[in-house]
């Protein structure tokens, strides 16, 4: 299993996390953004958007995280990172489209570019614009989180699953996007509970490869 991604790119970080947590061994591909290798024409016969990440699987290319990401909980559900019961699984995967559908594409590089390069934007409009969607984002998953009264140390009782992968990546991004999380004290918590694992240290921006 080959897995092309980007060190600092929310998607392949998110992804990076559930392939660990699912104990899977896996090859590291980096796609250097910043050189804009993700234009060439060899990526892009793989992934047609020329997006991070790609995941290949003999035969088999996957593309989109949300996608690669229920694949693997499908052909390889144990560990699982959804629960078992159906209504859980719809609370689980609600929190994790908040951020996957609601925050990361207004934050993605390509629309940042788009911001300072088409429409003349400055550092302090950039990232005044992600902080307004990052935060947006967080208040509703601090409100659900904090009215889950059965939740333990994670996103949804007491592993780390689906939601936790989305939410850790997307705090790495508010932290380089300079977004305090100071009113946000349970997702603080739950990111501080991954911090302590394995999975998630492997997982993070400076520990790969590409990271330089």
């Amino acid at each position: 299993m080959k897995v092309y991604n980007y060190f600092r790119s929310g998607t392949s970080h998110r992804l990076r996390i559930a392939l660990n947590l699912k104990g899977l061994e896996w090859d590291y591909v980096a796609v250097d953004l910043r050189a804009e290798a993700h234009f060439d024409a060899a990526f892009k016969a793989l992934n047609p958007q020329g997006f991070v990440p790609t995941l290949i699987d003999g035969d088999l290319v996957l593309t989109q995280s949300p996608a690669i990401i229920e694949w693997l909980e499908e052909r390889y559900p144990t560990p699982p990172l959804l629960p078992a019961d159906v209504n859980d699984r719809a609370r689980v995967r609600a929190l994790a489209a908040i951020i996957g559908c609601d925050i990361h594409p207004l934050n993605n590089r390509r629309v940042l570019e788009y911001l300072r390069h088409t429409l003349g934007c400055n550092e302090e409009a950039v990232l005044a614009w992600c902080a307004t969607w990052i935060n947006a984002g967080f208040e509703a998953l601090e409100h659900m989180l904090a009215s889950d009264t059965q939740r333990g140390s994670f996103c949804f009782g007491g592993q780390p699953g689906l939601a936790d992968a989305y939410l850790v990546a997307q705090v790495e991004s508010a932290r380089r996007f300079k977004v305090a999380l100071v009113p946000y004290p349970n997702i603080y918590a739950i990111d501080q509970a991954c911090a302590q694992l394995p999975a998630f240290q492997r997982a993070a921006p400076p520990q790969q490869p590409d990271a330089f």
